[in-house]
């Protein structure tokens, strides 16, 4: 049997801190009146995509949706009740969020905040449980708050958040360096391929505009343009596996998709119409949402819902990333032919690309090639970070692992080791 002082540290929200849903009254709630201000309108979207703290966001609301919303401040944590169940994330900025978001404010003295995210997340599996049984997943205010989460005092509460957010602190600055890097990337594409400024430009010949010797061809003619396919989803032999199966959710908002979501077997690759693609293949989203990029860091299989881009060219594919990035904008305005979004294989007959001399390109790579490689290195460190802070989460927030038997002066790089030792 338990002693009585750890029953007492199972709380629920409503003791920590201030619980309430998000605000959108209006209806229908895409009216464009509501939509195009200064104030931030976060969605559960945005929330899911965000690390640790939560400052992206991809609408905003004017005076007008002010009015009809809630402006909650920076240290609310965002909780998500629909659509995405139980992802958390701590706002950085002001903003608005519509009432498939709980909004959570720590009592001063009594609840860490960055604690209480950790928490929730320990226990996600639990709340999307209670939240199923539905058409739509969705987990009510008064679900949530019928929970008991296990809180230590607010100074142990203190000690493990600085353990945990070590390691989302570094993740989250690896991050902006990445975000860095991309930007460079691109800028430097821009100045060689879109302003024209490529080493040498000065003495190149130009006709309208255009240096001599470059050619516009259609993309089909750049790229071999490859499908995928999926397994039966009701062959248990064909599933979980060591083969990464790329679909849309594994194309992330930077160049590499490290790993997937789900995996197949070798049997379950034979059974599909998909290849087993080399790494820096070109994956691109052709449903849904349309035209977001990945380069494969490792061999992976792809689903019907993506193509597969393969350079004809040999060499790295640095260039034509870059390339095809540059024409998603193109690519999504021609998808949108049908009902649903989509590309199909004849697109990319349409999309026409300016392929510079092959001196060029090579050039390019040369010059471009160590950025993606600290991308990549990055990414890889990131992932790694994550997967060391995972060990400790569940083990911290349910007190098999006290907080006193570390010390939590400790480098993250050696967290792993002093988890063992502990």
């Amino acid at each position: 049997m338990r002693p009585a002082r750890f029953e007492e540290q199972f709380k629920k929200l409503t003791e920590i801190g201030s619980v309430a849903r998000g605000k959108s009254k209006h209806r229908p709630r895409n009216d464009p009146a509501l939509y195009g201000g200064a104030y931030p309108f976060i969605q559960t979207g945005d929330v899911k995509h965000s690390n640790f703290y939560l400052a992206a966001y991809s609408q905003t609301y004017n005076e007008k949706g002010l009015a009809q919303s809630k402006l909650w401040q920076p240290g609310t944590l965002c909780i998500t009740i629909a659509a995405n169940i139980a992802d958390t994330a701590i706002l950085k900025i002001p903003a608005c969020f519509p009432d498939s978001i709980i909004g959570f404010t720590a009592k001063p003295e009594v609840s860490d905040v960055r604690f209480v995210k950790y928490c929730l997340d320990s226990y996600k599996g639990q709340m999307q449980a209670i939240s199923q049984g539905t058409t739509q997943d969705n987990m009510s205010l008064e679900k949530l708050l019928s929970i008991r989460f296990r809180v230590p005092s607010y100074d142990t509460q203190k000690k493990i958040a600085a353990i945990l957010s070590a390691y989302d602190d570094l993740i989250e600055n690896n991050r902006r360096r990445i975000a860095l890097l991309e930007k460079m990337a691109k800028e430097i594409y821009r100045e060689w391929f879109v302003r024209m400024r490529f080493p040498g430009h000065e003495q190149a010949k130009f006709e309208k505009g255009v240096p001599v010797g470059w050619v516009e061809l259609a993309s089909s003619e750049v790229f071999d343009v490859l499908s995928g396919g999926t397994p039966k989803t009701d062959v248990s032999a064909y599933w979980d596996g060591q083969i990464p199966f790329f679909t849309p959710k594994d194309a992330g908002d930077n160049f590499y998709a490290l790993d997937t979501e789900k995996h197949i077997t070798a049997n379950g690759l034979k059974s599909c119409n998909s290849r087993l693609y080399p790494k820096e293949t070109i994956f691109i989203t052709a449903r849904g949402t349309v035209g977001k990029l990945a380069l494969a860091n490792r061999e992976m299989a792809m689903n019907q819902s993506c193509y597969a881009l393969a350079p004809k060219m040999a060499g790295p594919v640095f260039f034509h990333f870059m390339t095809i990035k540059g024409a998603i904008n193109y690519l999504k305005g021609v998808s949108k032919s049908g009902i649903f979004d989509n590309i199909i294989v004849d697109t990319f007959k349409t999309v026409p690309i300016l392929m510079p001399c092959e001196e060029q390109i090579v050039s390019f790579n040369k010059v471009v090639g160590p950025v993606f490689q600290q991308i990549l290195g990055l990414m890889e460190t990131n992932a790694l970070l994550a997967k060391k802070r995972d060990v400790f989460l569940p083990r911290l927030i349910s007190g098999k692992l006290p907080v006193e038997d570390l010390d939590i002066r400790f480098p993250p790089s050696m967290a792993e080791e002093t988890a063992h030792e502990a």
